[in-house]
């Protein structure tokens, strides 16, 4: 569909709670989605669950339920945490799905005809935390690096594979042809130095394995979970229905390096063995740590997305995590740091700048932003940023992207006590007056945009505030460019970011 933005992040395992690891890809992507639609493209906007595999099974087990319901429970967690965190998800696909299987089955068959399957005997070692397949290279101490604390087990059943193998000269044809494929380069280089150094045929069934999609005309054995799983943003497509090219292939997938593999190398092979286009793009995010240790279940990392949120509240998570944790590299979170970016970028910065201009205007000129009046400096140097915070934002720079618009931010803040207001309206330069509130009122409009897909609670909240019509992200990019607002009536809503006492 022309101008559409199709978006996945990777679907997330049935085996626990989600944590601030989940949550963190989760809202990076949706900021990236809601940027999208401030540019004015329909966006698509995929996340899910992966119910299937051993790990889901024994999760199941030990908690002494059915493994769908135990898939169903955990699906329901996940969703609402989404849904308090106003992840802006337009589908949430669950690969115990029938239009996943029917998508799966499809797959399975055309890769089949295309003769790219082939009967053996799989003897190695399995990690169930991966759910994938190790080498002995692979194993650190005889463990899987991944899941130190789980027993690698070997495995010896006989599985139909993958021929991945004679898809290695075509996936370094496609890197070459694609130097951005994978994002930030220094995952477009891993991977190629995956496939240089040589692609295994793949096991992609397991034997004895009843929690999975059985495998079709061969019901003893079910699809490996990772072969099923990757297929989800294509089953979202309405895949094999006619009609889902219009959605095929995804502008991005985002997912964490430990899973660049699959997305990578396996999962273009499948979809060329299918004849179906590649996926456009895939951003690789990095690790976020809490004390040198990665969240996850497994590292058992005390911090819960429950006391992360209520800290500071949703919007001021999203924003922390997006600014201190690069986009493109690895970032360590910490309680210091957040509540020192608290005070200082939201409630001394953007609040305190929201609550300045806002209130000048209601006391100086009865809450109505002038019309008119000259271009000022805080106007064309807005107009620079917002240059930059584009830039930033299209190469997926969140990061950077945040940075650019409190750079505004800052310096509107300068703005206000270099042009003093309360100096103007004391002398009686009306003229001045008007042009000074005027270009303030821009500004934080700019900002507010600009913000949007970092903090959508509190920047609706100053759109209102700021008289401006409808909802945020829907105000169009022309309008950040050239913002109209003379004659709108503004009003001092309560503070944005309440101050917190250190140690409460």
């Amino acid at each position: 569909m022309a101008n559409e933005f199709y978006i996945t992040t990777a679907i997330d395992y049935s085996n626990g709670e989600p944590h601030l690891g989940h949550a963190y890809e989760k809202i990076g992507a949706d900021c990236i989605a809601r940027y999208r639609r401030l540019r004015g493209e329909k966006v698509r906007f995929l996340m899910g669950m992966d119910e299937h595999g051993q790990k889901v099974a024994q999760s199941a087990e030990s908690a002494g339920m059915a493994p769908q319901d135990w898939a169903d429970q955990i699906a329901a967690a996940f969703q609402t945490a989404w849904q308090e965190l106003n992840i802006s998800n337009t589908d949430f696909i669950r690969t115990t799905e029938a239009r996943h299987r029917a998508a799966v089955e499809e797959m399975l068959r055309r890769i089949q005809n295309k003769g790219h399957f082939f009967e053996g005997t799989y003897s190695g070692y399995y990690c169930v935390g991966c759910e994938a397949f190790k080498l002995e290279k692979d194993l650190v101490d005889g463990r899987c690096p991944e899941h130190p604390s789980r027993e690698i087990k070997w495995v010896d059943e006989p599985n139909f594979f993958f021929r991945q193998s004679t898809f290695a000269p075509w996936l370094l044809e496609h890197y070459e042809r694609h130097p951005d494929f994978v994002r930030p380069p220094s995952k477009m280089n891993e991977i190629r130095n995956v496939v240089t150094s040589g692609l295994q045929d793949i096991s992609v069934s397991r034997a004895r394995l009843p929690w999975g999609i059985p495998w079709p005309d061969d019901p003893s054995h079910s699809v490996y979970v990772w072969f099923d799983a990757v297929i989800n943003y294509l089953s979202a497509t309405g895949f094999p229905s006619p009609g889902f090219e219009e959605a095929w292939p995804p502008d991005l997938h985002v997912i964490g390096p430990d899973i660049l593999r699959f997305h990578a190398a396996l999962w273009p092979a499948m979809l060329n063995a299918a004849d179906l286009p590649a996926p456009k793009g895939i951003w690789v995010h990095g690790w976020m740590t809490y004390a040198g240790a990665r969240f996850s279940k497994s590292a058992g990392v005390s911090v819960t997305l429950r006391e992360a949120i209520d800290r500071h509240g949703v919007d001021a998570l999203r924003y922390f995590l997006l600014r201190e944790i690069p986009w493109d590299a690895n970032g360590n979170f910490s309680w210091e740091r957040f509540d020192s970016r608290y005070e200082s970028e939201l409630a001394d910065g953007y609040g305190n700048l929201t609550s300045r201009v806002l209130a000048m205007i209601v006391r100086y000129v009865d809450g109505i932003v002038p019309r008119g009046g000259e271009t000022l400096s805080i106007d064309t140097e807005g107009e620079t940023i917002i240059e930059s915070y584009r830039s930033a934002m299209d190469r997926h720079l969140l990061h950077v992207g945040g940075q650019e618009a409190w750079n505004l931010v800052a310096r509107a803040n300068r703005f206000v006590e270099e042009s003093a207001p309360w100096t103007l309206h004391k002398t009686g330069n009306s003229e001045r007056l008007g042009a000074v509130l005027a270009s303030l009122a821009r500004a934080v409009a700019r900002i507010t945009i600009m913000a949007s897909p970092f903090l959508p609670d509190k920047a609706q909240e100053v759109w209102e505030a700021l008289g401006l019509a409808g909802r945020v992200e829907e105000a169009g990019w022309g309008f950040i460019q050239r913002p109209e607002m003379g004659g709108s009536r503004v009003i001092q809503p309560p503070p944005l970011f309440p101050k917190f006492e250190s140690g409460s």
